[in-house]
This record gives structure tokens, C-alpha cells and sequence, in this order.
């Protein structure tokens, strides 16, 4: 599964975990991906959206 917004492409973001001693590793940021039954040209498809689409309303929500 990709973890990739499917409206705005946004994906994972690299970066270092470092302690208070200033020890570092590697860690990974995810977006927060929700599935979401949506319509696209008229067509009820399956989505993996960020919230931040969800709440600027770039989708459109499908009925049952």
C-alpha cells in the first residue's frame, strides 16, 4: 500500500530522531491517509485521502 494521498500527492517525509544526548536515527513521518468512498466523474471510486483534503473539501464524499 502506498502511502501517498491520491489527490495531492503528499507522501512520507525522512528525518532524524534525536535524544536529549543528541544520539540520532533514522525515523519517518506518514500523512494521515484515510480510505474514502468518493465521486470522481460521476463514479463512485475508493481513495486514499489526506485529512487536510478531506477538511478543504477536494473531494466530494460518496452516498451509500
Amino acid at each position: 500500500m502506498a502511502r501517498i494521498c491520491e489527490v495531492c500527492g503528499k507522501g512520507s517525509q525522512l528525518g532524524n530522531r534525536i535524544s536529549h544526548a543528541h544520539n540520532v536515527s533514522h525515523r519517518e513521518w506518514r500523512p494521515n491517509l484515510h480510505a474514502v468512498r468518493a465521486l470522481v466523474e460521476g463514479r463512485t471510486v475508493r481513495l486514499k485521502v489526506c485529512t487536510r483534503c478531506l477538511r478543504s473539501g477536494k473531494i466530494v464524499k460518496a452516498a451509500h
